[in-house]
């Protein structure tokens, strides 16, 4: 058995697919596919704080600085004040990496909910729900993979026909094409 792809609540065998203890065998699955759902508005506006907590240092140095040269004040209150404003601005490295580092987080998750289904059974049936785009784009992969790899289930003696080809991955239901990489 080839594991693809394993945390706490979501396992992708090469026989097995267990999301949150529920177990889908392998074998059973027809075609995989994924939606997009709406969009969180909730990390957009966090987005959007973060970028004017990183605006907002230099906006007051910028401000500082002019209003030292506008109110025409003696050379040690202007250096005062230009010195103050160049302080604050300074202020914005060590923050700035802080702050960059969760609006890098905040695109690696996405701010949609994705959601991956499986024909099982002949029925759709909704394996995963994440808002998580980075999990999801590994589990997809992982599922991708596994049924890419899968063996045929030998046909019961009985059967009149001959099996078809399992199709791949994808809502078109076209089977998968070796890709090169780079």
């Amino acid at each position: 058995m080839i594991t693809y792809y394993d945390d706490r609540s979501v396992q992708v065998t090469s026989t097995v697919i267990r999301v949150d203890g529920r177990s889908v065998p392998l074998a059973e699955i027809g075609m995989v596919w994924h939606r997009r759902g709406g969009r969180y508005w909730r990390v957009l506006a966090g987005r959007g704080a973060l970028g004017v907590a990183l605006a907002g240092p230099l906006v007051a140095a910028t401000l500082g600085i002019g209003l030292a040269v506008w109110l025409h004040r003696s050379p040690t209150v202007t250096l005062a004040i230009v010195g103050a404003s160049v302080l604050v601005g300074l202020a914005v490295g060590p923050l700035a990496d802080f702050l960059f580092e969760f609006l890098d987080r905040s695109y690696a998750r996405g701010s949609r909910e994705w959601e991956m289904w499986a024909r099982w059974r002949g029925r759709p049936v909704l394996l995963l729900r994440t808002g998580d785009a980075l999990r999801f784009g590994q589990i997809y992969r992982a599922v991708q993979r596994a049924v890419e790899n899968r063996r045929p289930v030998p046909a019961p003696a009985s059967a009149s026909r001959p099996p078809s080809p399992q199709k791949g991955i994808g809502s078109s239901g076209s089977s998968p094409s070796p890709r090169s990489r780079p």
